[in-house]
């Protein structure tokens, strides 16, 4: 096998923090998941995807939101809905 070394700097505990990363997501190490990383790249076929963890509401707010839910459903909410655009228009313009 013709190989040779990629050296990037990183700092120790973002190598540290990848490497418990790629062992949680199934890889042997952090050389493997950058191996199939830039196998990935030379192909094209890598998908990166920048996304933020969902927000986790408190017991609270579920509560609250649920219930806004429930009266929605049941058409006890104090909001007004409204089937198409001319019907909400009227609605604002009175």
């Amino acid at each position: 096998m013709d190989s040779t070394i990629l050296q990037v700097p990183i700092s120790k505990s973002l190598r540290n923090e990848a490497s418990l990363a790629a062992l949680n997501m199934g890889f042997s190490s952090l050389q493997e998941a950058v191996r199939v990383f830039l196998t990935q790249l030379r192909t094209q076929i890598v998908k990166i995807t920048f996304e933020q963890p969902p927000v986790q509401l408190s017991a609270k707010a579920i509560k609250r939101y649920d219930k806004i839910s429930e009266n929605f459903q049941l058409n006890k909410s104090k909001y007004k809905s409204f089937t198409n655009v001319d019907e909400m228009m009227e609605y604002l313009n009175k």
